[in-house]
C-alpha cells in the first residue's frame, strides 16, 4: 500500500510538473529528438497534455490503494482497465493527427 501511494505521489508530482510546461526532458520520443525536429512541436502543449494524463493515470491509480484498504479485488481491476484505457487513449491522441507540431 506504501509502494502505492509513493507511485501515486509520483504521478502527481511529474503531472504538476508537466502542467507548468516544464519537464519536457522526460517525455520519450521527445528528449531523443535532434534540435531542428524539437523545433516543429510546441512544447507547452505537449506538456500540459501529458501533465493531465499523469493526473488521469494516478486516479486511476487510487482504485488500486482503495482494493487494498477495501479488500476487493474488483476496484482493482477497474482501476487495472481504467489505466491501460487511459494508456490506449494518450498513445492514439498523440500520435493520429499533428496536434502537438507548430
Amino acid at each position: 500500500m506504501i509502494i502505492t501511494l509513493l507511485i501515486i505521489g509520483g504521478f502527481m508530482g511529474l503531472g504538476i510538473v508537466f502542467m507548468n510546461g516544464k519537464g519536457s526532458i522526460l517525455i520519450a520520443g521527445y528528449n531523443t529528438m535532434s534540435p531542428v525536429e524539437k523545433a516543429k512541436y510546441d512544447v507547452v502543449a505537449l506538456c500540459k497534455f501529458m501533465g493531465k494524463m499523469m493526473f488521469a493515470l494516478s486516479f486511476s491509480m487510487v482504485f488500486w490503494l482503495l482494493s487494498d484498504v477495501y479488500d476487493n479485488n474488483s476496484l482493482f481491476y477497474f482501476g487495472l482497465v481504467l489505466f491501460i484505457a487511459i494508456v490506449v487513449f494518450m498513445l492514439i491522441y498523440m500520435n493520429a493527427g499533428n496536434r502537438f507540431k507548430k
